[in-house]
């Protein structure tokens, strides 16, 4: 995720230690997802190379992450996307969705978050509804305005783009997933109407009988095509796919508020200071004539972003992070480069990994269903990633996900 942070003005979360031998996890059986008014749970997944490990090695956890998770019961995954950095090395997180969701059945997949400071938003949007469409609706596009990196140079787009232009960018996209026919006349984007094809908010035909499904080709059984979550809530297809909208500060806050868009709440901040961030939402929603009852529903979808580590032991979960995380952030993320020499500033690696296991779900599978539990009730929060690669470790990081999902799930209720 490349939003502000506060190490170094980015996003954080991982670690760095040597790769391991691998050996081989065994799968769980497949575990119904919770039901969709209770809290939901999804792995927050970075794609972070750790040192000895190569750029094929994070990505291939990934994916391995992503299937264990489904397997798991877990709602979702969610995946960040970096530049140029060993901090994470999916460049791109929706066409890295595009993967997991061929992979996949019936979890969510989400990008958490895709930058519109270096993206063209009519291209991200045809991505997006791309996705929303071929998936069932189980795409979700997460959009940030990520930092002041090198990125803006690279890709053309300028500082302007990341301090002045997200507005823009933002409401290009949503009008773009949101209409049939869509032209700019904008400082940064100005051209005539177009079409918008695909249209995200396309409604299926009755697909033909011929159609109806396809032949798994390995099990010779027939499927359909995923109308339906195995949780029993519909699929939304007759509308474009979710957004949500990474929010760090007061400005970001109100910009979400004001087109409707849930917020995804970073790692660092705990339940007091994501109070007074859905407060300032409400208030920014109710002074622009919304109303409650739509409040409440955006309100179920607002997403917070955490560590998780499940271990017999808290001190074991906690050594095991402390281990990796700090010199994975000192590595990771002291390669990023600014845009114009500005003055980074980070926090010291092993007082922030102190910090994320004080504020998250770090401990025995007890103390880690108490700590959600706790932040859902003092806040209203519902929906949680759950940065699980923390260890930086293939294997520990399935078991990780795995005992989430068969240990701590059950726990929630």
């Amino acid at each position: 995720m490349t939003k502000t942070s506060p190490l170094t003005g980015s996003q954080v979360h991982s670690s760095p230690t040597a790769a391991p031998a691998r050996r081989t996890v065994p799968l769980p059986s497949v575990r119904q997802p919770p039901a969709t008014d209770s809290i939901r749970v999804g792995a927050f997944l970075l794609s972070a190379q750790f040192p000895g490990q190569s750029h094929a090695d994070a990505l291939e956890r990934t994916v391995s992450a992503a299937v264990v998770a489904e397997r798991s019961g877990l709602d979702s995954v969610w995946l960040a996307e970096h530049h140029f950095v060993p901090y994470g090395v999916c460049p791109n997180a929706a066409t890295l969705a595009a993967l997991l969701l061929g992979r996949t059945r019936r979890i969510g997949v989400g990008t958490a978050v895709s930058v519109l400071s270096t993206a063209h938003p009519v291209s991200l949007g045809e991505q997006a509804a791309l996705l929303h469409l071929t998936s069932g609706g189980r795409f979700t596009l997460g959009v940030g305005r990520g930092g002041p990196w090198i990125d803006l140079d690279v890709f053309g787009t300028g500082v302007a783009a990341y301090e002045e232009g997200f507005s823009e960018r933002l409401d290009l996209l949503l009008r773009w997933l949101r209409g049939s026919r869509v032209g700019a006349d904008g400082p940064q984007f100005n051209f005539p109407e177009v079409a918008v094809v695909p249209r995200a908010d396309s409604r299926r035909e009755a697909p033909r009988p011929e159609l109806a499904g396809w032949l798994d080709g390995r099990s010779g059984t027939l499927h359909r095509f995923p109308r339906q979550r195995l949780d029993g809530a519909p699929r939304p297809e007759s509308a474009g796919p979710p957004v949500v909208m990474a929010c760090t500060s007061p400005g970001g806050v109100r910009t979400a508020a004001e087109r409707g868009l849930p917020m995804l709440l970073g790692m660092h901040s705990g339940d007091e200071d994501k109070v007074q961030m859905l407060a300032a939402y409400r208030t920014a929603w109710r002074a622009c004539g919304r109303g409650e009852e739509q409040l409440a529903r955006i309100e179920r979808e607002h997403l917070a972003a955490g560590v998780v580590q499940v271990a017999d032991r808290t001190s074991e979960a906690r050594s095991r992070l402390l281990g990796a995380m700090p010199g994975w952030f000192e590595y990771g993320l002291g390669a990023h480069r600014t845009v114009d020499g500005r003055e980074r500033r980070m926090r010291d690696p092993r007082e922030y990994t102190e910090l994320l296991c004080d504020l998250h779900a770090v401990g025995t599978p007890r103390q880690c269903a108490d700590r959600l539990l706790a932040t859902a009730e003092r806040t209203g929060l519902r929906r949680f990633a759950l940065l699980a690669e923390g260890s930086g470790e293939h294997t520990a990081t399935m078991d990780n996900i795995a005992r989430l999902g068969s240990e701590v799930l059950p726990q929630l209720g």
